[in-house]
């Protein structure tokens, strides 16, 4: 679990050692065990008020594409960086004109087990056609959850932030300041 602290931390050392024309804004900076996502804000492109929604749209994935392209060196040095840094391989993602695109993203295994309950779940879902496998099922089963529960994660995710707080005042923890026998 990373702090809010540490999560700050994160998101400043990005903010400093971005380049500052890269974005229009450092929108959000993710973190857990394995990866860092970076996603900022580049400019819309410029269209005509009365475009047509298909127009729009495949205007900003051709903004989207550009940015990817002109900006991967400076992404990959950057990235190689905070990899060595911070022991985490970095993605990263763009908003454009209220679209958001996540470009390569760490797809990092999860073992677990499940009764044939779960497992029958799964497996409706792979009958379904919703998913090719159970791992696909798996995963689209998070995604759901996610979707639905960002407040109760949210609030959760404080939770653990404020017992790990207590936890590190607890008696194993290192005294800040602690009196000498020399006085």
């Amino acid at each position: 679990m990373i702090t809010t602290e540490q999560r700050e931390k994160l998101r400043g050392w990005f903010a400093g050692r971005l380049p500052d024309d890269l974005f229009e804004e450092l929108v959000e900076v993710a973190v857990d065990r394995e990866e860092i996502t970076v996603i900022g804000r580049v400019p819309g492109p410029r269209l005509a008020e009365d475009v047509s929604e298909t127009e729009r749209t495949s205007a900003v994935q051709g903004r989207i594409q550009e940015f990817r392209e002109r900006t991967r060196d400076t992404r990959i040095a950057v990235a190689r960086d905070a990899e060595h840094r911070f022991g985490r391989k970095v993605s990263w993602g763009v908003e454009c004109d209220g679209e958001r695109a996540l470009f390569t993203q760490v797809a990092a295994p999860v073992m677990t087990r499940l009764r044939q309950p779960e497992r029958q779940v799964l497996d409706t879902l792979i009958a379904g056609g919703v998913a090719r496998s159970r791992s696909d099922a798996l995963a689209w089963c998070v995604r759901l959850v996610q979707r639905h529960t960002d407040d109760w994660l949210a609030e959760l995710r404080d939770s653990l932030e404020h017992v790990q707080r207590v936890r590190a005042q607890g008696p194993d923890a290192e005294p800040e300041d602690t009196p000498t026998d020399e006085t």
